[in-house]
């Protein structure tokens, strides 16, 4: 599975829609308002962003959520790596991560400087340090030996991709997990809450992004 790209088709107005999963990339509304509601609002960021901050993601996608917080790690002041990983099965090509990132102008300096040292594995700037773990994160969460400070759970719709949102992933997902750390994700399917809840994480429903009523945010005990 890890050496599978992605199969996409293309909206109009040049929004990818899984082939694998049959469901959008990000919002049709406005994918990077989304990001800045969802993640970094969700894990109170970037007001707890200090030099050492760890991101983990569960579903990587365009690469928008890395982008935006780079951007936002950067606009903070931080002059130091922001470590971010993310657990992908089927990753972009480059191009195709290109063409949806062209829908967001303003991320365009932090696309261009990505894109160009991106070798599909890791990424390393004098302030960002990017890996992509890449395969089933069932099976690859489980084995990385890091922990995170913020969890951005953005795996496709629970009810198209349900592997990415089950319990056992969710216990993983908070054995990863600092003391105090949080995660957030656009979605407040019921299981969902109640797997990060019985993994030890304190879970509320807040305001969604756009048409989405609610979301979730969670810290870690």
């Amino acid at each position: 599975m890890a050496n599978q790209r992605a199969k996409l088709t293309w909206t109009e107005d040049q929004i990818p829609v899984s082939g694998q999963f049959d469901d959008p990339y990000y919002s049709l509304q406005n994918g990077l308002e989304e990001t800045r509601h969802v993640f970094l609002a969700g894990n109170d960021l970037p007001a707890r962003f200090v030099p050492g901050f760890r991101i983990a993601e569960l579903g990587f996608g365009t690469g928008l959520n890395l982008l935006t917080a780079w951007s936002a790690w950067e606009a903070s002041g931080q002059t130091t790596p922001l470590h971010f990983t993310s657990f992908e099965a089927y990753p972009m090509a480059p191009d195709d991560m290109a063409r949806a990132l062209a829908c967001f102008p303003e991320l365009a300096p932090w696309a261009d400087r990505f894109l160009a040292h991106w070798t599909g594995a890791a990424c390393t700037l004098e302030t960002l340090q990017f890996e992509m773990v890449q395969g089933d994160a069932r099976q690859t969460l489980p084995r990385w030996n890091g922990v995170a400070d913020g969890w951005f759970l953005d795996g496709f719709s629970p009810a198209k991709n349900p592997e990415l949102w089950g319990a056992e992933l969710m216990q993983q997902v908070a054995d990863h997990t600092v003391s105090g750390g949080t995660a957030a994700t656009y979605t407040a399917a019921g299981f969902v809450r109640r797997g990060l809840a019985e993994a030890g994480f304190t879970v509320t429903r807040s305001p969604g992004f756009g048409r989405k009523r609610h979301m979730t945010r969670a810290v870690r005990a």
